[in-house]
């Protein structure tokens, strides 16, 4: 005897909760990947000039923030584009969270409130697809 897996109709809402976790995936796919690529290969002066704090940092840390950034938006898509290790989405969501929730103390504990509202939208975002993915990833 063999198990046919039974498919229920699709809730209303799960289409448009999908929808939404697409749209969000790709806008933090970009920011991230956008941001990373400055990081790792925009020379110092040049982020020094749009952002104060590239040239106060280590050039280490910075190019190791723009792999992460990258990494993060990378991961927050790719996974769940290719069905390919799926729930790495999760993860990834996982990762950026804690990335936003660290630039906002980083940012504030240098007195640089003004740059944190992007940082509270990335975190927004990130947290949405972190609970809408860990959603539809549970049986």
């Amino acid at each position: 005897m063999t198990a046919k897996s039974i498919t229920l109709p699709a809730q209303p809402g799960n289409r448009a909760l999908n929808i939404a976790l697409w749209v969000a995936q790709s806008l933090l796919f970009v920011a991230f990947v956008v941001f990373g690529g400055m990081k790792l290969f925009m020379p110092i002066n040049q982020l020094a000039a749009m952002w104060v704090w590239p040239g106060q940092v280590p050039p280490t840390f910075l190019r190791l923030m723009g792999v992460v950034d990258a990494a993060g938006g990378i991961g927050v898509l790719l996974p769940a584009l290719t069905r390919i290790q799926p729930r790495l989405t999760v993860l990834a969501a996982l990762g950026c969270t804690l990335l936003q929730t660290s630039a906002i103390v980083f940012h504030v504990s240098r007195g640089e409130v003004s740059v944190t509202p992007l940082h509270f939208v990335l975190l927004a975002i990130s947290v949405f697809i972190l609970w809408g993915r860990a959603r539809k990833s549970r049986p």
